[in-house]
Order: structure tokens, then sequence, then C-alpha cells
């Protein structure tokens, strides 16, 4: 049945009856298909029945769907056109593994971070107000992105101008890590709730004779809605509430949303899923499951140690340490224990362990209180999600000067994940900032002594590191501290002239040391990019015809432009090679591949200054 859908048009055209064989092929498909080419698998999983509904019922791509985050919009992409693609998601010139507009006319908005849809689709369904159009904009919310602050702006502007608005809240009890919260608690009464929705439609049947008990009995349905049913908050802001219902009974979701579907106004959908569904393994453990590479279905993943710890584990394994040292340590992230390698903190320190959920502007201004009054607070977070706390960074951190660790995962390119998820900024917005210190290992033990030098210190301070391994030193267990500004150089050049200095800032060590040894220049570990060793540059500059920056990090704005400023305040003429990521977003591929489309390769390195030389 499956191969026979080639566009939405032709789901329509089954019968109802047809839709639960459907979904079951399309699920077939998901695993058979995401196990062999890898993506994210558990989320994909979830909502097989509900995209199957979604599309039967609503005029697609007329009507607008906007999937938050897009995690689970695999299914989605199968049943608009892209199911004999999906072979190459995430992978170079294939498809994206999130929804984009540059790829599909049915992907309506482009997404990647959390909590961005319903006021994506609040601005769709006012734009069809003021054009006079009947279309409809639905936003597809997971529990764990409403934890974002985001999400209950969006509701309470679509409350006030009644926008013709439907958000479908998909309970699955998860996000990446487990759900935490104050509205998670609340969604947990789910098992109320349905008491509550049999209570409800069995009362009606059995009371509509006797009108006095039947208004009685609404009365007592108000005040027991008010207690037991999470629409109370919803109702609240201007939504009409619905549910919760079954996520994966596709013919009752098709009845109730052909029935939503005619009600004017904003409204809510609470269907309950379950993260990972038709795969057992991925049903229990659906964080291991999230995002996989190709694995063999029978067997699962397989979990293998790997021989060197990458940088996310060298930070896990430090937090530990320094926490056992220091008492006044915490640690926050929100929602990315996993990702940034705070398990083994989690468990050994849990009154010292704070998950703030999707909240990024709170993990940061909550980081700021903590150090107002004495704690050491370490802010776990990834470079791309630091952009969502900017002004929190600037105007609650750095103004103040409080001494906050922002230990930054993912800074650079990231490979599958493309343009929504590169670190490609942050030494840009970090770098105009007074008061912050910026820190680029170049390797995993760097890494672990940059962290211990920033704990050491009483302002801002953040070390950025890359997905992923290094160069394979292994961290010592020895922690000390490294000198602040102060760079080190490991190759001198043996020419008398055209002498070239490579001033490498982070992790692209082993490419800079190829290209220094094949053109015999001198090579230098900047370390820092603020405040930048000028003495260094200085010395550099005096004894070199050349100097070539090398950053993981754009061009504009990055560690090159700081080398550029401090010359030119210097009055310092030399010729300056900037290397580093070019103005433009950079699309999904394997990192080496992204690496080498930006120059960043020991090749394209070479081939960057012979070519500036020649000019």
């Amino acid at each position: 049945m499956l191969d026979s859908i080639h566009t939405p048009t032709d789901l329509r055209k089954l019968d109802q009856q047809d839709l639960p064989k459907l979904s079951n092929e399309l699920r077939q498909f998901l695993l058979n298909s995401i196990s062999k080419s890898g993506g994210h698998f558990s989320a994909s999983l979830g909502v097989v029945e509900l995209t199957v509904a979604l599309h039967y019922v609503f005029d697609t791509p007329h009507d607008d769907l906007i999937w938050d985050v897009g995690h689970q919009a695999y299914a989605h992409k199968v049943l608009t056109g892209r199911k004999d693609q999906l072979a190459t998601i995430r992978k170079k010139g294939g498809l994206s593994g999130f929804p984009k507009r540059s790829e599909s006319h049915y992907d309506s908005f482009g997404v990647g971070h959390s909590s961005t849809s319903i006021s994506a689709a609040l601005g769709m369904a006012l734009a069809a107000k003021l054009r006079g159009e009947e279309k409809q904009a639905i936003a597809i919310i997971g529990d764990g992105a409403m934890t974002a602050g985001m999400a209950y702006e969006a509701m309470n502007h679509a409350g006030d101008v009644e926008a013709d608005l439907l958000v479908i809240l998909n309970d699955n009890d998860m996000s990446i890590s487990p759900n935490v919260g104050g509205f998670h608690k609340y969604l947990s009464h789910l098992l109320s709730g349905r008491l509550y929705s049999n209570f409800r439609e069995n009362s009606k049947k059995i009371l509509a004779p006797l009108p006095s008990l039947s208004r009685f009995a609404k009365l007592a349905e108000e005040h027991m809605k008010g207690m037991v049913l999470p629409g109370t908050l919803f109702e609240e802001m201007g939504f009409k509430y619905y549910g919760p219902i079954d996520g994966h009974n596709v013919t009752d979701l098709v009845d109730i949303l052909n029935n939503i579907k005619q009600i004017k106004g904003p409204r809510i959908l609470h269907i309950v899923t379950q993260k990972g569904k038709g795969y057992r393994p991925a049903e229990c453990d659906p964080c291991t499951y999230h995002g996989v590479s190709s694995f063999d279905l029978a067997k699962g993943i397989q979990k293998l140690k790997p021989s060197t710890p990458t940088y996310t584990e060298v930070f896990g394994q430090w937090l530990c340490d320094m926490a056992e040292q220091d008492e006044r340590l915490v640690a926050i992230t929100p929602a990315m224990r996993e990702g940034s390698g705070l398990v083994k903190f989690s468990e050994r320190f849990p009154k010292r362990y704070y998950d703030v959920a999707i909240a990024e502007q709170h993990a940061v201004t909550l980081a700021a209180g903590l150090a107002c009054n004495g704690i050491k607070p370490i802010v776990a977070i990834y470079s791309s999600f630091l952009q969502r706390a900017y002004d929190q960074l600037l105007h609650d951190v750095a103004i103040q000067n409080l001494p906050v660790v922002f230990a930054i995962d993912r800074a650079g390119l990231v490979g599958a994940d493309g343009a929504t998820h590169s670190g490609n900024y942050d030494i840009s917005f970090l770098r105009c900032l007074p008061n912050m210190i910026i820190m680029t290992p170049s390797n995993e033990d760097e890494c672990r002594q940059m962290l211990y030098t920033a704990y050491q210190q009483n302002t801002p301070t953040a070390v950025r590191y890359p997905r992923g391994k290094g160069i394979g030193i292994t961290p010592n267990k020895t922690m000390q501290t490294i000198e602040i500004g102060k760079a080190v150089k490991l190759r001198e050049t043996s020419q008398s002239e055209k002498r070239i200095a490579i001033l490498l800032f982070g992790s692209l060590l082993n490419a800079a040391v190829q290209t220094a040894n094949e053109l015999d220049t001198t090579l230098i570990n900047m370390r820092f990019v603020k405040p930048i060793d000028e003495q260094m540059l200085k010395s550099i500059a005096q004894q070199h015809d050349l100097i070539v920056t090398v950053e993981d990090n754009a061009i504009m704005g990055g560690a090159g432009s700081a080398v550029n400023e401090y010359l030119h305040q210097a009055k310092i003429c030399i010729p300056v090679l900037n290397l580093g990521i070019p103005d433009k977003y950079i699309h999904h591929a394997e990192r080496e591949d992204q690496l080498n489309t930006c120059g960043l390769s020991h090749e394209k390195m070479i081939q960057s200054i012979l070519q500036y030389q020649d000019t």
C-alpha cells in the first residue's frame, strides 16, 4: 500500500479503514530505512499514525504543517514524495534531517531548534487571515518542547488575537533527555485525565434524560476538570482544549481532526504517544535510539567503549573530578544531560545538578544568580543553543562580571545535523563582550586543563570544543592552570625568506600540523581568542612575511578578525590570510566533507596559502 503513495493526494484516496495497515507499513519502512542510513529514530517511530492522519485530513501543502524541531518528520518526508530518497538523509547532497523549505513545498517552515512551531504557525494563521484565505495552520509540538518559554509566549499571543490555529501537543514523556520540571508533572495527570474522560462520556449518556441531574453533573464536571485535566492551563490562555487521546489510533485521530478543523479560533489537541513505538529496544531506551548510526535491527545498537575519550567525555570526567574538590561547583544543562556528558555527574552529585529543561535563557540567568551568592556554576551547553540565551549572557553575566564557566560543546561544524546545529558563531558573538575570556583547546588534555583554568577565574569564561573525538591524547589526571592569554609555539620555520606563520585557534591541530610540515611554516597554538597574545603576535609579525589564521568558526568576527584588529591598532603592516568558515550556511554532510568545503582540510589549506602567495 505504501508504494502507491507518492503524495498526500494519493493518501486521501484511501478508505479510512485502510489507514492502520498503511501506518504499519510506514513504520516498518522507517525501521528498515533508518536502521541502515542512520538518523532520528525513536521520535519518527512515535508519530507515524499522527503523520498519516494529518495528511489524510488536511489539504497539504495548502494547509501548513509545522513540525517542532523536526526530529520526528521522517514519516512526513516519506508521505510527501521523498520515500525513495530517505536512504540519503543527513548525507552530503541528500535529504536534510529536518524539514527544510528549499527541499519541499510540503515543508512549510524550516526547523531544527525546539519550541518555535507555535510562533511560526501563528504567523501563518495571521497571514491567512490578512490575505482572506481559508487554510489551516497546525503546529505539532512535543511535551519536552513545551518547557520552553517561547511556546507560552506564542500561546499567550494566539489567545489574544483569536487566530485560527491548531496546536497538537504530542505527549510522549520525553524530549531527548527525560523531561523535567513542573509542566512535565502537570501532564503526568494523564491517568486522571482518562478517568475524567470516561466519567464525562458515560455521565452524558446516563443523565441526558434528566435535565436537573444533567445540569448538576455539568457543574461537577467543571470542578473536576479544574482539578485533574491538563487542559485547564491552556483554556485559561484562550485555547479550546481536547484530549488527552491515544495518538496511535489512526482512525480515531482522523475522526477527531475532522471535527476540530471545523472549529474556529485557537485549539489544542493533546495526544499521548510512545517514543520508539514498534521497536522494543527504542521503546525501552528512547534516549539511546534518538539519533542513531546504521545498526542491525535484530541485534540493536551495540554500545562500544571508544579507545580514546571524546571531548564531551573529557568534560564529563573533569566535572566529576572538580566537584570532588570543590563543594561549591554546580552544573546546569538545558535538557542535554546525555549530549553534554552530564550523566555521571547527575548520578554522583544529584543535589548539585540542575536540568532546567529546554530553557537556555533561564539556564544562563540561573547561573548568574548562583554566582552572585558564592556558588561556582558550570553551564554545559551546545554552541548553537547558547545563541538562544545571548541577551542573558550579555546582560546578566558579562555586564555583572560574574564567574560563570561556559562549557561550549559542538563548537564548529557538526556534520549531519547541518546548518541549524553548527556552532560556527560563538567566537564571534562572545569576543565582543567585555569581561569574557575565550579558550580554544587544540586537544583533549588541553581541554581538561583549560576547564580547570576557567574554573579558577573570577570572570565569565568560555571553553569551546568540537563534537566527537580529538587527536587521541589521553588527558592528564593532574590539573594545572594555564597562563591566561598565553600562546605556545609548536614549530619554527627553517626558511630565511617568504616565512609563513600559521596561527591555530582550536581543534584543527592535525590539519594545521600537516600543513606546517609540508610548507615548512611556523605553527603557533594560540589557545586564547580573548585575551589574545599580543606579544606573540608582535613577534611573529616582525619575523614573518605572511600570517595565516585557522579556526573552526565564522571568519567574520572570528579569531582571525581579532588578529587583524590587533595588527591594525599596532600599525603593523603584514599580509594576513584568514581561513575559517565562509559567509554562508554549511549544509549537512560528514564533518570531514564540511571542513573540506570550507577549505579547512590540510590539502585545502595548502592550496589556499599557495594561491594567496601567488597573487
